[in-house]
């Protein structure tokens, strides 16, 4: 479990990008945090392994102030991913996977071998180990990086938009590749992402960020999208337009449900049996 008590984040040229902001985020579930640019979420995911020090306040993992131990050794305990994977370009992907067991001092052969177990795992045919990033696709460099984020077996994982820089179609598949993994790994994921229809699809628990980190919605999807907490979580999660402003329509062929912009979106399917 990871728990934000009053933490803030002030700048040395005055911007405030985290105010008096708490969170509890639930072990071995995925909590996605969204929010606009300037919401403060990478800030706050930063914060987490130390990249960023808070100026004031408390996060603690297990129960325990993550100050009070080393920032290096707290960072290679935690599995990161960022946006555009950060693979080292003259590494190969064996060897991207296996950087941070290296460093933790098991043997190259063992981490390379578990390198190999990982890229099974996210996806990956073995045979693109000796391969360097430069020979992999945008969604395959992307792969490696989540493998890499899990090399060291951490408790957790922080995802920075890490599926924001790839076309739609590879980010869907790597959304749904997240989905399976999570289902087999049950790592407690801290995921940042300005797009709430991700957000909705990956999140146990989704937090809605406004200006400053200032919490505006905290809940399952189906709890925000049944009832957001003000006008400004209506009008983020687009509650009353495009493709959530759902109606139904009657067609020679049956009921379907359109979106606000008179699109179909998919047939209303009555459910088999009686209805209690």
């Amino acid at each position: 479990m990871i728990e934000f008590r009053d933490v803030s984040k002030q700048y040395p040229d005055g911007t405030s990008a985290v105010r008096g902001f708490d969170l509890v985020i639930p072990a071995r579930r995925t909590t996605v945090l969204v929010g606009s640019s300037g919401s403060g979420k990478t800030t706050l995911l930063r914060m987490i392994n130390r990249m960023v020090d808070p100026t004031s306040g408390i996060i603690e993992i297990d129960g325990e102030d993550i100050t009070r131990r080393p920032a290096v050794a707290l960072r290679r305990s935690i599995g990161y991913v960022m946006q555009n994977s950060g693979l080292l370009p003259h590494v190969t992907v064996e060897d991207n996977i296996a950087t941070v067991p290296v460093l933790q001092g098991v043997p190259r052969r063992e981490a390379r071998r578990r390198a190999r177990e990982l890229m099974d795992t996210v996806g990956l045919d073995q045979h693109m180990a000796r391969r360097y990033p430069s020979q992999l696709s945008g969604g395959q460099q992307q792969r490696v990086g989540v493998a890499r984020g899990l090399a060291a077996d951490p408790n957790i994982l922080l995802m920075d938009e890490p599926f924001g820089a790839v076309d739609p179609i590879v980010r869907d598949e790597l959304q749904r590749e997240l989905l399976r993994i999570q289902r087999e790994v049950e790592k407690t994921i801290v995921f940042v992402t300005h797009d709430i229809d991700e957000a909705f699809l990956l999140g146990d628990q989704v937090v809605i960020l406004s200006t400053g980190a200032q919490l505006a919605q905290r809940g399952t999807p189906d709890e925000i999208m049944e009832a957001p907490a003000s006008e400004f979580v209506s009008s983020f999660i687009g509650a009353e337009r495009g493709k959530r402003a759902l109606h139904l329509k009657e067609t020679p062929r049956g009921t379907v449900v359109v979106d606000a912009l008179g699109r179909t979106q998919g047939e209303l399917v009555r459910p088999e049996g009686p209805v209690a």
